[in-house]
């Protein structure tokens, strides 16, 4: 067959060569496990004596088996199963999970029914779907496949599940779905899309937010010079960068490691639009760090002990990648405790002292937000490194924010007054901006496109209504 602009094609079709190479190999792999289980000899053979293909580095697949390798090797160094084993269990295990997206007639052989109570194997696990005909893989199968019968190795291999393991900290797979007082390995083997990319063409994408990731990254195209803070505030802001640069030294080298604990924690705390999200989104900028706004939405979740499994991936991943945590208007959860008068109190209270603990032990730059600092419990407030108020801006920045928004691009009539403007509304940065897009587009409908103080004043009124209050 032949591939248009085989430069592009060829390390994907080397790819799915290496990846059918595998699974020739796992479909063995599946009948032995099979065989050995249903029809035992007295010279059973294991998976593990089945010699896997041989892989050429430089395509996705076998890329990310050498890394997967080097953290294997690091995190199981003590243990008792030889690592020859257990990174191919961590194969088989990745096979089978990629297996519905990429060669699910190799598990069909699990449909097999147990004649003996004329139903399914419940040891095979697996579940169905009305628009997937195949099978697919939950916990147990992955048991079943890995160990057997065999109970030591089942729970020496329980670890492959863990929150601290690779494949959830690198938010490769997981199990999902199970149902309150379900197994645990009755949940779904789930690999994330960002794995499923990686695995199959390479590309390497950014976390995405969902139901199982609570958290979605935030980007500027603004720079420093667009924001515009008290001189005093924009010191403090200097020394939180400061302490991301200069950390190791100072806890290593300065001997101060042992007096404090490691990680950053930041609150901001003004009226809204006043610049405390930018701030957080330009710190990072500079660190060259991703920053994660954690959806607090979907922290908490309908299944008791979802929510602190959810944190637990999402922190470990964030430590693993060196993230800036950024929680917006943290007062919805990090307020002050409430009296517990059902079950919904208690466990309300459970998963706020536990998202309490995560973000004191995080190793990296954790930062808050929220409207009223009285809102936030006394308690937890004494752990902050830094409180930085964001006032509404005075005249003379409300000026420079009229003036940097409308920029050149935005040409104004002769009767705007921006000094005007600025003296006699109090408006902070982010409701200007709100201001000057309506401009915009007023001024993008008539020729010559340009603002005049009617389109000014009246998106200034808009704004004031929003904020309950009045020209």
């Amino acid at each position: 067959m032949e591939y248009p602009n085989e430069l592009i094609m060829s390390s994907v079709i080397t790819n799915a060569k290496a990846l059918e190479r595998e699974y020739a190999w796992f479909s063995e792999v599946i009948q032995l496990r099979l065989a050995s289980y249903l029809q035992p000899g007295d010279e059973e053979r294991s998976i593990y004596d089945l010699p896997p293909p041989e892989l050429e580095s430089g395509t996705p697949y076998p890329t990310f088996l050498e890394k997967m390798n080097k953290r294997i090797g690091a995190e199981f160094e003590e243990a008792e199963v030889s690592l020859f084993k257990i990174e191919l269990a961590h194969r088989m295990l990745l096979l089978l999970a990629l297996a519905p997206h990429l060669k699910p007639e190799v598990l069909d052989i699990f449909f097999a029914r147990n004649m003996l109570y004329d139903r399914a194997f419940t040891e095979f696990g697996g579940v169905s779907r009305k628009r997937h005909g195949g099978f697919l893989p939950t916990g147990e199968t992955a048991m079943f496949l890995l160990t057997g019968g065999d109970l030591v190795l089942r729970l020496q291999l329980q670890s492959l599940f863990a929150e601290d393991h690779f494949f959830a900290t690198e938010n490769v797979l997981h199990l999902r779905g199970q149902q309150a007082n379900e197994p645990y390995l009755s949940g779904l083997l789930t690999l994330s899309d960002e794995a499923l990319a990686h695995l199959t063409s390479g590309e390497v994408r950014p976390a995405s937010h969902g139901s199982n990731f609570p958290a979605r990254q935030l980007t500027t195209e603004m720079t420093w010079n667009d924001l515009v803070l008290a001189p005093h505030l924009i010191e403090e802001i200097e020394e939180i960068s400061n302490w991301m640069k200069h950390e190791t030294t100072i806890r290593n080298k300065m001997g101060l490691g042992k007096f404090s604990k490691p990680g950053y924690r930041a609150l901001f705390y003004g009226p809204t639009g006043t610049g405390k999200t930018l701030t957080a989104a330009l710190i990072g900028q500079r660190a060259e760090r991703p920053v994660y706004r954690v959806d607090l939405s979907q922290v908490v979740s309908k299944y008791i002990g979802e929510t602190e499994k959810n944190l637990a991936q999402l922190f470990a991943r964030a430590e693993r990648n060196n993230w800036i945590l950024f929680f917006d208007e943290a007062d919805a959860l990090f307020g002050k405790r409430t009296n517990v008068k059902d079950s919904n109190d208690r466990f309300a209270n459970q998963e706020t002292a536990y998202l309490l603990q995560r973000i004191e032990e995080y190793h990296g730059l954790v930062i808050m937000t929220t409207d009223l600092k009285r809102n936030i419990d006394e308690a937890f407030a004494r752990r902050f490194q830094s409180m930085l108020y964001f006032p509404t801006p005075d005249t003379e920045q409300r000026l420079l924010l009229w003036q940097n928004a409308f920029g050149k691009g935005l040409p104004l009539t002769d009767d705007v007054d921006l000094m005007q403007i600025a003296r006699d509304y109090e408006l902070a940065g982010g409701s200007i901006i709100n201001v000057v897009r309506y401009c915009a587009l007023a001024a993008a409908r008539r020729k010559p496109a340009e603002v005049r103080m009617a389109d000014l004043m009246k998106g200034i009124r808009r704004e004031l209504r929003k904020e309950g209050r009045t020209v």
